[in-house]
């Protein structure tokens, strides 16, 4: 049976870029039906990581509110070590935008990192009444 992807990573997805937000083993918990890794389970990972790495850029609490551009490239298998990394898109007024990428370690095979997921996730940062606020640059928030 030949593997076929709708997307296919370029060249230059050989290795991670950007932050490590999450480190996590896929667990046999994490499966469908047919015992594969769901993708809800990987979509979650990688919001968890991107809430992390946005509430750090924000310096404050952030929601997410829009998820976009998603890439599942291949699958997750139970024991696979999952890693999202983070890298800023753009940061606006409210908003920060980023590109995650979840990478695997297979448990059986070599050690070269394979990328399964990747795509863009939106924050905004919420003040403690949970309204959007200004995100602060360089100590001063953007008026923008």
């Amino acid at each position: 049976m030949t593997d076929t992807h709708v997307h296919a990573p370029s060249s230059k997805e050989s290795e991670p870029s950007g932050e490590l937000c999450i480190r996590t083993l896929a667990m046999p918990a994490d499966t469908n039906q047919n015992g594969d890794i769901f993708g809800g389970w990987l979509l979650s990972q990688m919001d968890v990581a991107g809430g992390v790495f946005a509430a750090k850029v924000a310096k404050s609490r952030t929601v997410t509110v829009a998820i976009e551009a998603m890439n599942f490239r291949k699958p997750v298998y139970v024991g696979d070590l999952v890693s999202v990394y983070a890298d800023v898109v753009r940061v606006g007024r409210t908003s920060v935008t980023v590109h995650l990428e979840a990478w695997v370690l297979r448990r059986r095979e070599s050690q070269s990192m394979i990328l399964v997921t990747d795509g863009n996730f939106t924050y905004v940062s919420i003040d403690e009444h949970g309204k959007p606020q200004p995100i602060a640059r360089d100590g001063a928030a953007v008026t923008a």
